[in-house]
């Protein structure tokens, strides 16, 4: 709806740009100021339409591994090297994050083609040993989600907290969470993408940057978030891991 508005709003603007150009008589007055006026008034239109699509509601399904490895720059060139056979499989690579309380603690996320050959290839023998040699230290978690919204918008803090709880209602709680964007913004917290498990929507995976570490910490720990994840029917405690993204692709 919001995209239409804008669509309309553009040819309006180009219409009275065009029709006070090209008329005869008192139009062939139109000062300066008046045209740059409305060229200012398109190019804000276009900016805000340009802004709105950085908001991704098309369902993309991923792929997030956590392991720990026992030295990221000598992990990195092994893992990147890999490369070829996770493309072979339908697995892309998308951000690279490690741990804000231990570093070598890696968060991989992934986009994925077939959930199938995805979730074949976490379970194959050579995988797992490539994984050894390469240095990962402890068992991968891996988690199968479908994002079903993402913010692309570039913004200047790299620090991420990703927590997995369980809902009541996936669609109550979605509900509700929009509901309290403000609240989490006011305490330094800007949503970037949520969705839920592949098989349960009752699974929910959240990703959130961190504008401000301080409030963010206070806010994560308060009665007033508890009580927000209770009215959204948000079920036991929640799994945050806090990291910093260090490579996209």
């Amino acid at each position: 709806m919001k995209h239409s508005s804008l669509t309309g709003l553009l040819f309006v603007l180009v219409t009275v740009f065009f029709l006070t150009s090209c008329g005869g008589g008192a139009n062939e007055k139109t000062t300066t100021a008046d045209s740059t006026a409305i060229k200012d008034s398109i190019a804000k239109a276009e900016t805000a339409a340009k802004a709105m699509r950085t908001i991704i509601t098309t369902p993309q399904n991923m792929m997030i591994v956590t392991h720990k490895v026992a030295n990221y720059a000598k992990w990195l060139p092994l893992y990147e090297s890999h490369d070829s056979v996770r493309l072979a499989h339908g697995i892309h690579n998308y951000v690279i994050g490690r741990g804000l309380k231990d570093s070598n603690m890696v968060m991989i996320a992934f986009k994925i083609d077939d959930t199938a050959k995805a979730k074949a290839f976490m379970k194959d023998p050579t995988i797992k040993k490539y994984m050894q040699k390469a240095g990962v230290i402890s068992a991968p978690m891996a988690t199968f989600l479908t994002a079903t919204w993402q913010d692309t918008v570039t913004i200047e803090t790299k620090f991420r907290s990703r927590t997995m709880f369980a809902v009541k209602d996936f669609d109550a709680w979605v509900k509700a969470f929009e509901e309290g964007k403000q609240e989490r913004l006011d305490n330094g917290i800007t949503d970037r993408v949520f969705g839920h498990d592949l098989n349960d929507n009752k699974k929910v995976t959240l990703v959130t940057a961190i504008t401000d570490t301080a409030k963010a910490s206070a806010y994560f720990k308060s009665d007033a978030l508890k009580k927000r994840r209770e009215a959204a029917g948000v079920i036991g405690e929640p799994d945050r891991f806090l990291f910093r993204i260090v490579k996209r692709y």
